[in-house]
């Protein structure tokens, strides 16, 4: 994978720092034995996918490759 580029853009970096930052916050409840707070941290976590699926379709994301036109000859 070293030679790809993969989530190397803005919206895969801003989708997985909501996403650590809600994996942080429902680890904190789930310490605290606080069921709406493990909730809310689910919650972010689904808003971390969101918003770098909204910022990808934007144009903030990697742009699909073409993929390469198979070289095999259709047999007759």
């Amino acid at each position: 994978m070293a030679g790809s580029n993969h989530g190397h853009t803005p919206a895969a970096w801003t989708g997985v720092i909501i996403a650590f930052i809600g994996f942080m916050v429902s680890s904190a409840f789930t310490v605290l034995a606080n069921p709406v707070g493990f909730i809310a941290g689910l919650v972010i976590i689904a808003i971390g996918a969101i918003v770098g699926g909204i910022m990808s379709l934007m144009g903030y994301g990697q742009h699909p490759r073409r993929g390469a036109k198979s070289q095999a000859q259709p047999q007759q």
